[in-house]
């Protein structure tokens, strides 16, 4: 009887449950902060605080992105710098991941890996573009390392951290039901590493972007930073801005695939996040 009043007085544990939005409402709120902007960028090109020559309106800026598409080439300038972009991010990401899992995994990949490259990671890709001038000249390749450089230090951190944090008595249990090697790391090592390799991959693109606008000074003949270096030489300032308007949409539409992706792989982490 006793037992039985002690479990009378218990508290019925609360049970999280997953909190969902009106997808209007969220929509409203992603946009708030950006058309405050908007806002606040109109009213301060309308005033008589900045010339309007030197700071443009946001539909100045969009009409001349508007002209730039036919007399500038906008369209295969803005190729050539995603394909820069691309190529970049594909290789420094991708020997990033691969060099994460060996150091993650591994006792001597670590000890081989981590310390050189947490030595090198201190070094500012800008600083390195000199060199690359001097080795590979001034052509595509120096623009493309600059940008697999700078997106290869983002992927090897984040890699390296979810993997070598993957619980461990998850792993031992796997291995007891008989997972074994390539199974063991496609079954329950990437699954469990997968949110921080898309923090990294995330950053990687983002990053990717910012070494692009300083790859693309090097002596381009095409590309966003081309444009932007020839609208600042004449002093065309409504080009300037719609070239910064471009990086940022470039880098808008870097977060959205990862957004993306994070639907689509991780859609377990919708029942588990208390928010």
């Amino acid at each position: 009887m006793s037992d039985e009043k002690n479990l009378a007085g218990l508290e019925r544990p609360v049970v999280l449950e997953v909190r969902t939005r009106q997808r209007g409402w969220s929509v409203l709120t992603k946009a708030t902060l950006p058309l405050l902007l908007l806002v606040g960028w109109t009213l301060l090109a309308k005033s008589s605080a900045i010339p309007p020559l030197t700071l443009p309106s946001p539909w100045g800026t969009l009409l001349e992105l508007r002209a730039m598409w036919s007399t500038q080439h906008l369209a295969s300038n803005l190729m050539a710098s995603l394909t820069r972009a691309s190529l970049g991010l594909f290789f420094g990401a991708g020997i990033g991941f691969a060099m994460g899992v060996a150091a993650g995994l591994t006792t001597i990949g670590e000890e081989l890996f981590d310390g050189t490259l947490q030595t090198l990671r201190a070094i500012p890709f800008i600083a390195l573009i000199p060199l690359f001038i001097l080795w590979f000249g001034i052509g595509e390749t120096p623009k493309i390392m600059v940008v697999a450089l700078a997106s290869y230090f983002p992927m090897y951190l984040n890699t390296a951290s979810g993997v070598r944090n993957v619980d461990r008595k998850v792993v031992e249990a796997a291995k007891t039901f008989g997972v074994r090697r390539l199974d063991l790391l496609r079954q329950v090592i990437f699954p469990l590493a997968l949110p921080q390799l898309l923090t990294g991959l995330s950053l990687s693109m983002v990053v990717s972007i910012l070494a692009l606008v300083a790859g693309e000074q090097i002596s381009s003949q095409s590309g966003i930073g081309y444009l932007l270096t020839q609208s600042q030489a004449y002093q065309r300032n409504y080009e300037v801005f719609g070239c910064i308007v471009l990086y940022a949409l470039m880098g808008l539409g870097a977060a959205g695939i990862v957004k993306v992706l994070e639907r689509l792989f991780l859609k377990w982490r919708r029942g588990v996040a208390v928010r």
